[in-house]
């Protein structure tokens, strides 16, 4: 891929395993893949979440989802929180999660993404407008499906919305091979959801390139 750093804006998506750096995590991820594909009957396959880097006239942000527990030894750039697990949870810090739009911020176990960074788009506006958007994502309960998507709510979630409302092309993106990335769809479906809204409030359809 070009250096970014000397393109007046670039969005970059990075596909990191799911419990990276973290044994106890990557366990659980793969004991629950294994009891669903069962269930639906196909194969076990790879887990993974997502991150964005967005490169803007000079400027780099990391844009993710985290536990507001972690690392608070320096400022994150968290511009949203919410519940994990239920709703009430969320009173305590052990169960909400942050939306970081951090300003030359580092993206935890970046060593083992897979695939290495995956260009998105270098256009301008939409860059902007998708760090704009960061602080408006809605805050719902990570782990659920509060939406009926048939989906919980997680980081795939927040990249997906984020993408789509910015008018990038989150459908024609997917993990690695054998892999899954759980939640993409449920931020499509709210993304697809709020278009339909926009557009019967003013005609204008507010996400490009959907695609069912």
């Amino acid at each position: 891929m070009p250096d970014v750093a000397r393109q007046p804006a670039a969005v970059v998506l990075y596909w990191l395993p799911l419990g990276a750096g973290g044994r106890f995590v990557r366990w659980n991820g793969r004991v629950f893949e294994a009891l669903l594909a069962h269930h639906e009957r196909r194969d076990p396959c790879d887990l993974y979440h997502s991150a964005l880097e967005v490169h803007l006239e000079g400027d780099r942000f990391v844009i993710e989802m985290a536990p507001a527990w972690s690392d608070r030894s320096t400022e994150h750039g968290a511009v949203r929180r919410g519940p994990v697990a239920a709703r009430v949870l969320g009173a305590s810090a052990l169960f909400r999660y942050e939306v970081r739009r951090w300003r030359n911020g580092t993206i935890p176990d970046l060593v083992e993404a897979v695939g290495g960074p995956q260009s998105v788009g270098r256009d301008t506006t939409r860059a902007r407008q998708l760090l704009d958007l960061v602080p408006q994502v809605p805050a719902l309960t990570w782990g659920r499906d509060e939406l009926d998507a048939g989906e919980m709510w997680n980081s795939n979630s927040l990249t997906s919305w984020l993408l789509a409302r910015s008018e990038h092309d989150p459908w024609a993106i997917t993990p690695p091979a054998r892999g899954r990335a759980p939640g993409w769809d449920a931020g499509l479906a709210l993304a697809r959801r709020e278009s339909a809204l926009q557009a019967r409030q003013t005609g204008v359809t507010g996400v490009a390139g959907s695609r069912g």
